[in-house]
């Protein structure tokens, strides 16, 4: 059975992606701490943005993970920074951190479907 993705993503390879879901967990920590030190939303979007787009581009098999990891670590961070820190974000900012994971869909689909643009291009005849 096929589905209408599957001309479309490029299959990957077979696991070792524990050094990607580290480094989306780590992106995701160090994008919610910017969020918090900056409090600039943009600025948060743009850097969920490029770490979806790499790590959609570095693993594109199933992205949708990329976009859980990372989008769920921004508002983790922000709440842990509220209840530990002494520098409090807002109540609203917190509820804004919730909409980093609208940038990480298009962040992680794009590099999926970018790596398989390079894939096709470059790739062995």
């Amino acid at each position: 059975m096929t589905t209408a993705w599957s001309g479309i993503l490029p299959k990957g390879k077979s696991g070792g992606d524990g050094f990607y879901y580290l480094l989306a967990a780590m992106s995701g920590a160090l994008t919610g701490w910017l969020d918090i030190k900056v409090g600039d939303l943009l600025l948060t979007a743009m850097v969920v943005l490029a770490a979806n787009m790499l790590l959609g581009f570095l693993s594109p098999r199933r992205p949708w993970r990329w976009v859980l990891l990372v989008g769920a670590f921004v508002p983790t961070v922000e709440w842990l920074a509220y209840f530990y820190l002494t520098q409090k974000p807002e109540r609203a900012q917190i509820y804004e951190s919730f909409l980093a994971f609208l940038p990480g869909i298009a962040g992680a689909y794009g590099g999926a479907m970018g790596r398989g643009v390079v894939d096709n291009l470059f790739g062995k005849k």
